[in-house]
């Protein structure tokens, strides 16, 4: 019976199809409804899902997401599903299942889709799973069948087809490998991590989950967080350990401060109870606090040379719910900043900066009332000084913003904290573009269409003000010859940016343009072997074409050139920072972006010269420094040319027709 009803609703389906692929683009909307409901009808049959896995490019190319976000899956964000599966609206819950399903489609290799790999893909329905594994091992609550009714079997019998389709092993295996890889980078933000590894813990305790022999990996993850030493393992509560710290004498502190900063160096995370010990140390001497920081010596002179300050911002910013803030602190204080003579002024200054009532208002919304919006922007300012390599743009086009404040952190952190007092503060930055101001309250719109509320409480506040910036530098370069950024980036960036400017495409028709003479120069201005040894001394803004596991060409994209060097295995490489979340990425033609176990540091990515030089589209240098186009190998010449020309370059041959211009970076 359920057979039969399953294949008339699969025949019923199949002419919807038929009838939606066949309509006018204008009069789609009214063939969508009735194919909506046939499709929820469907999912909610034993074997639905499959039924509609095998559809899912014919429902795509018919123009079932046409006019909405799901139409673009490469800027799905896989937190935001939850709230979809869950949603009362039965067309919600139905578009959601039925992308998810066609990016099951596109990672099991039945459906080569436009603008996602199937390593995307894959990705994607790894960390929706991952958040969403109560909706996979769980039963639905009195709360779920209340608001979903039928609804909320859909989700379910998706999440089961999802893990049968990929595997219940790799699910739990593979978030955890993934979480670590994300670590390794040690991100700014980590609440997604955080997320995932809380799922892990609840799936590990519930008795009815039997994952069988994955997931033994997360044991470190989970107590990093929840138990990172003995007076917490069992996770009591902030209030319970207080107690227990307290009773304590000098020689069980010292034991719990090393304890707690062994896990958070080990992974990058910080649990909420280090927060509660970091207070306490607090009233109990130096030596203990470094040791709870798990300082080195140059940290610890640091902390010495600057107790007060420091004290004041453990007070200010370091919560519970601030916890990841002792890790920022920890490698602010590593890094010797604080001997800039700038630095502590002005980090005793942002202590007691009194915030705008917007920005007040956009932290609370983001970050929640409690501690105070001083407090998150604080922890965010004490990240980003000791994290200059971990700051993201999130889901936003904006990673020309994010990598000036990574620079800046990096390069220039005084600079960095004045932006952080004018965006906070007067709700207005104004940067010099060629001798005249621009202010970011008269500016017209920047890139971002929306205002971003997925990043760190820095970012948060100081990209909107950097964003429109940037874009009226370009909208003051128009009529000018060439590419915008030749301007642009040394004004926007920083006086170490090189004025000196080469691309490789024309703007004006989008061709390949000067290809070896450009390789030369980068070579002569970059490579050891070729620049007399030089090393980088500043971070210089660089553009990619970013291309997908296919090599496909997918957009233009804003990167720092860090350093160029060796690595263990004596092959010279690229080390670059990318703003773009995560920076392990596969583009094509055996171009796999490494971001550990090749001599990079927290944070860096890195490729092998040559393999980088083929997707590099801008680069900047000093154009006072004597040197001559470098006299490459003709074969490793050829090999760059080769994979340009098999990836994003295919359709930029001078003899093509013409493409989209990259001066809109």
């Amino acid at each position: 019976m359920e057979a039969s009803k399953l294949q008339s609703l699969t025949e019923k389906l199949d002419r919807a199809i038929d009838s939606l692929s066949q309509t006018r683009n204008f009069a789609k909307v009214a063939k969508i409804q009735p194919l909506f409901d046939i499709v929820r009808r469907v999912l909610q049959q034993e074997g639905g899902c499959a039924v509609v896995e095998e559809r899912a490019q014919r429902l795509e190319e018919a123009g079932i997401f046409a006019g909405s976000d799901w139409a673009q899956p490469h800027i799905l964000i896989p937190t935001l599903s939850t709230f979809s599966l869950k949603s009362p609206e039965p067309n919600t819950v139905v578009i959601e299942a039925l992308s998810e399903l066609r990016l099951l489609a596109v990672a099991m290799g039945d459906y080569i889709h436009p603008t996602m790999s199937r390593e995307q893909a894959h990705h994607f329905l790894t960390q929706v799973l991952a958040i969403n594994l109560e909706l996979l091992f769980g039963v639905a609550g009195e709360a779920e069948r209340e608001q979903q009714g039928k609804l909320a079997g859909i989700p379910r019998a998706l999440f089961r087809h999802l893990a049968e389709r990929i595997g219940y092993e790799h699910v739990i295996d593979q978030l955890i490998e993934e979480i670590w890889r994300i670590l390794q980078q040690r991100p700014i933000q980590v609440d997604s991590v955080k997320q995932m590894i809380t799922q892990i813990a609840i799936c590990q305790s519930n008795p009815d989950i039997d994952l069988g022999a994955s997931g033994q990996g997360a044991d470190r993850l989970i107590s990093s967080l929840y138990g990172p030493t003995q007076a917490c393992r069992e996770d009591p509560g902030v209030a319970v350990y207080l107690e227990r710290l307290e009773g304590m004498d000098s020689g069980a502190l010292q034991y719990e401060a090393t304890g707690f900063a062994r896990a958070m160096h080990d992974t990058g995370l910080v649990s909420p109870y280090h927060a509660v010990l970091l207070r306490y140390l607090l009233n109990h001497g130096d030596h203990l606090l470094a040791e709870g920081m798990g300082l080195s010596s140059t940290g610890r002179d640091c902390l010495l040379c600057y107790a007060d300050l420091v004290r004041a911002l453990i007070d200010e910013a370091i919560h519970p719910e601030t916890a990841q803030g002792i890790f920022g602190l920890a490698q602010l204080l590593e890094r010797g900043i604080l001997y800039q003579p700038p630095l502590a002024p002005a980090l005793w200054r942002q202590l007691a900066l009194p915030l705008s009532a917007y920005s007040n208002e956009r932290l609370a919304l983001a970050f929640g009332p409690s501690p105070s919006a001083r407090a998150w922007l604080l922890q965010g300012v004490l990240c980003m000084l000791g994290q200059p390599l971990g700051v993201g743009q999130g889901n936003n086009p904006t990673c020309q913003s994010a990598r000036a404040l990574s620079m800046w952190a990096y390069n220039d952190p005084d600079y960095l904290l004045q932006m952080v007092v004018w965006a906070a503060r007067d709700d207005e930055i104004i940067i010099h573009f060629e001798g005249q101001p621009i202010s970011s309250r008269d500016s017209l719109s920047g890139v971002a269409t929306e205002i971003p509320l997925d990043l760190d409480p820095v970012s948060m506040l100081v990209v909107p003000h950097l964003d429109r910036i940037y874009a009226e530098m370009g909208r003051r370069c128009i009529g000018r010859p060439g590419d915008p950024h030749r301007w642009v980036n040394p004004e926007f960036h920083g006086w170490w940016s090189g004025r000196g400017f080469r691309i490789n495409v024309d703007v004006e028709t989008g061709k390949l343009d000067q290809l070896d003479d450009f390789l030369r120069h980068f070579y002569a201005s970059y490579h050891p072997y070729y620049n007399g040894n030089q090393p980088l001394i500043h971070p210089q803004p660089a553009g990619i074409a970013v291309t997908d596991s296919a090599a496909r060409f997918i957009g233009w994209h804003a990167i720092t050139i860090l350093r160029v060097s060796l690595d263990p295995r004596e092959v010279m490489r690229v080390y670059f920072f990318n703003p773009n979340n995560d920076s392990g990425q596969n583009w094509g033609d055996g171009i796999t972006v490494s971001t550990a176990g090749e001599g990079e540091r927290f944070g860096e990515s890195s490729l092998p010269f040559e393999q980088f030089a083929s997707r590099l589209y801008i680069f900047h240098f000093d154009p006072l420094e004597s040197g001559e186009l470098a006299i490459i190998p003709a074969e490793e010449l050829s090999e760059v040319n080769a994979r340009i020309s098999r990836s994003w370059g295919v359709d930029r041959l001078p003899a093509n027709e013409l493409q989209a211009s990259p001066g809109t970076t």
